[in-house]
């Protein structure tokens, strides 16, 4: 019994099957993406080609638990110690939040210890979803409440980065009342 070797397959048979799988493949990938079918490329090239998706707007937060939980914040960090305590408002101004809490701890733990403090808080007044990145040992830890975000800064870290600068009164003349220091 003699078989033939791959090469001597007749032509048609060999890209008949792999036409119509790579076909269905890119039909696939063209149905996922809008406008992809005019865009040359990777998948990945033509998401980029249709351009960025709508912008989703965030839901309104009760007023009553977003003082609520900055009263809470605000309130455990100055339980733990920590220094030059600023609140800064966006409302207007950023989309990803209201309130922005900075503060300063001295060592890695007490900055560690001071996140996990908030984020148990939070979550005992019904804030289950906390995001907390930097948490093991960094010199600037981040938490997103969704509507508060606050971060804690070793004293060399929250010079270098200067949020201060970026989101508060020196901004703009009509942001006087929007940077609280506690």
């Amino acid at each position: 019994m003699t078989t033939k070797p791959p090469a001597e397959t007749p032509a048609r048979a060999r890209t008949s099957t792999a036409t119509a799988r790579g076909g269905r493949a890119a039909a696939t990938r063209a149905a996922a993406v809008p406008g992809a079918a005019a865009a040359p490329g990777s998948v990945r090239k033509k998401a980029a080609a249709a351009g960025p998706k709508k912008p989703t707007k965030r839901e309104a937060v009760d007023p009553d638990l977003l003082e609520q939980s900055l009263e809470l914040i605000t309130t455990s960090l100055e339980d733990d110690k920590a220094e030059d305590l600023v609140v800064i408002n966006l409302a207007g101004r950023a989309s990803f939040a209201d309130k922005m809490v900075i503060a300063t701890g001295l060592a890695d733990r007490q900055i560690a210890a001071m996140a996990q403090h908030i984020e148990r808080k939070l979550r005992d007044i019904g804030i289950k979803r906390v995001l907390v990145e930097g948490a093991n040992g960094s010199d600037w830890v981040l938490l997103d409440t969704g509507d508060i975000v606050v971060h804690l800064f070793k004293p060399e870290a929250r010079a270098l980065y200067g949020l201060e600068k970026m989101w508060g009164a020196e901004l703009d003349e009509s942001n006087e009342d929007g940077v609280t220091r506690l």
